[in-house]
């Protein structure tokens, strides 16, 4: 399939050179394709990041999935199973991973990289759907209003993640395994029933009598 050879054509080049190639031109000449071959697929260079990054998170996902275990698991699990596998892709792929995270992180500081727009929309969604199960099963209060936000929260916290992987330089990335159980947890704790929601049901019980 062209589309593929492209993009692999693409990632092998960033991987020898450090950066993209100076023109799609210069791409599809290699391949022996005519250059309107590449606009087929693409409009440009930055949309086959776009689909490597949302390509991560899809074979995260779907090997994740595939885990015997997976349909036992609660929201938390699932978060942390996934993110536990994308790190593993992403070790796999670490020299493009961290060079195109780190070219755009630094454009964009404290911002969502553009690399990581489609790959953002997919995260959110699955967020959106384990977090439904979870006030299914009452692991997530029900916090109408506040709990539309939650999905934008947990993007933030996968941005924390990423720029801790690409600064990490413990063996193995150590410390990012460690770092996504903390945070993880923190925010569980955050979205789950805690002191807060208690004080509000005594509220509104004191008030209905």
């Amino acid at each position: 399939m062209e589309k593929e050879r492209i993009k692999q054509a693409y990632l092998d080049y960033v991987l020898r050179k450090g950066s993209p190639p100076a023109s799609v031109y210069k791409l599809t000449q290699k391949l022996g394709l005519p250059e309107q071959e590449f606009y087929r697929f693409y409009a440009n260079f930055d949309a086959i990041d776009r689909e490597l990054w949302a390509d991560f998170g899809r074979q995260a996902l779907a090997t994740a999935e595939k885990e015997p275990v997976w349909a036992q698991y609660g929201s938390r699990e699932k978060l942390l199973s996934f993110y536990y596998t994308l790190l593993e892709i992403l070790k796999r792929n670490r020299s493009y991973a961290l060079q195109s995270l780190r070219r755009s992180l630094h454009r964009m500081p404290g911002l969502t990289p553009r690399v990581l727009d489609d790959f953002r929309q997919e995260f959110e969604a699955f967020v959106t759907e384990i977090l439904r199960e979870g006030r299914r099963t009452e692991e997530v209060a029900a916090r109408p209003i506040i709990q539309d936000q939650y999905p934008r929260a947990f993007w933030q916290q996968m941005l924390f993640v990423l720029g801790f992987f690409a600064k990490d330089d413990t063996v193995d990335f150590a410390r990012t395994d460690a770092a996504v159980e903390k945070a993880v947890t923190l925010s569980f704790d955050l979205v789950g029933r805690n002191t807060l929601d208690s004080a509000l049901d005594f509220v509104r019980f004191l008030v209905r009598r």
